[in-house]
Order: C-alpha cells, then sequence, then structure tokens
C-alpha cells in the first residue's frame, strides 16, 4: 500500500510539474516585465491579443532610417492589432549612446515614432534584457542578435511567428506578408 502511495503521489506530482511547466512556457511572453522609455515598468500582457514586431534599435546606424518604416507599419496596422515595440541598445558601435529622453526627442523629431519605445537595453550578452532572453530562447534560430534592427514578430499567442534579419526593411513583402498571417491567427 505504502509503495502504491509513493507511486500514485509521484506520478502525479510529476504529470503536475509537467502541466505547470506547459502553462508557465505558453504564458512566459506575456510575464516579462519590460520599462517604458519615459521610466514606466509593466509587463508584456498589456499586448495580450496583439501581433508584435520586436525591433532592437539605434539612432547613429545606417540602418536607423528604419524607424521611417516601422512607423509607416505601425500606422497601417496598428487598428487591427499590432504593435511596433523598439528597445534602444548600444552594444553595435556604440551607435545608441544618448539617454531616453535624448533617443525619444530624436525618434519622434526625425521620425515622427508614436509606437512604444523601451528603456535601452542589452540584447546580448551577460546583461541581456530577458525579452531577448526569451526571444533567443523560443526563437527557431539560435543565432545570437547580431546587429542593430534585427525584427522578431510575436503571434497574438504570444508565441514567435518569424524572425527577420537587420537587412529586412519593415514594408518588405516578407514582413508585411508575415503580418498580415499574424494578425488573421
Amino acid at each position: 500500500m505504502i509503495k502504491f502511495s509513493l507511486m500514485f503521489f509521484l506520478t502525479t506530482s510529476f504529470l503536475g510539474v509537467i502541466a505547470f511547466a506547459q502553462n508557465v512556457e505558453s504564458s512566459q511572453f506575456y510575464d516579462i516585465e519590460v520599462e517604458s522609455i519615459e521610466g514606466k515598468t509593466y509587463t508584456l500582457s498589456e499586448y495580450q491579443g496583439k501581433v508584435v514586431l520586436i525591433v532592437n534599435t539605434a539612432s547613429k546606424c545606417g540602418y536607423t532610417p528604419q524607424y521611417k518604416t516601422l512607423q509607416s507599419l505601425y500606422e497601417q496596422y496598428k487598428g487591427k492589432g499590432l504593435v511596433v515595440l523598439g528597445m534602444p541598445c548600444n552594444q553595435f558601435g556604440s551607435q545608441e549612446p544618448g539617454t531616453e529622453a535624448e533617443i525619444k526627442k530624436f525618434c519622434e523629431l526625425n521620425y515622427g515614432v508614436t509606437f512604444p519605445l523601451l528603456k535601452k537595453a542589452d540584447v546580448r550578452g551577460p546583461n541581456q534584457h530577458p525579452l531577448y532572453q526569451y526571444l533567443l530562447k523560443e526563437s527557431s534560430s539560435s543565432k545570437d542578435i547580431s546587429w542593430n534592427f534585427e525584427k522578431f514578430l510575436i503571434g497574438r499567442d504570444g508565441k514567435i511567428k518569424n524572425r527577420f534579419s537587420t537587412g529586412t526593411t519593415p514594408l518588405s513583402k516578407a514582413v508585411v506578408s508575415s503580418i498580415k498571417r499574424a494578425l488573421k491567427d
């Protein structure tokens, strides 16, 4: 009887751990805490049910003009449920040296950015932001972030739908068609 009770306890405990792990995995994206460029801390649950395009950004990069097309994309699809989320990063060629206030002002004045920007953070290395830890862990490509303006598309379910390289422009056919598909889901 003790053997049976122990076996029953271990089996139900194991199944409980598996169920808990699956639940944590499916909601993990929405549990990640971020800080807006204005200093407000919140979790990504704020975007639950939305399609989110996450981009590591920089103000002094050859790809900085992508801010303009990211803003166009945001304006075109935000009414259908798209959020563009920019995370400034200074890890690639020190191309984002400014303060949060300077970054925000630069983006608004030069590119008319109205999509949410986050506080500047590391997207790789020992101080990697938890958002990028999640993105790299869950991405089908384990390749590290190699430069500014890499993009991750998150579906309404909180799962990564696609990853786009720096050189893939926000209004490219690949990005737009992936967003349209994700918005239909």
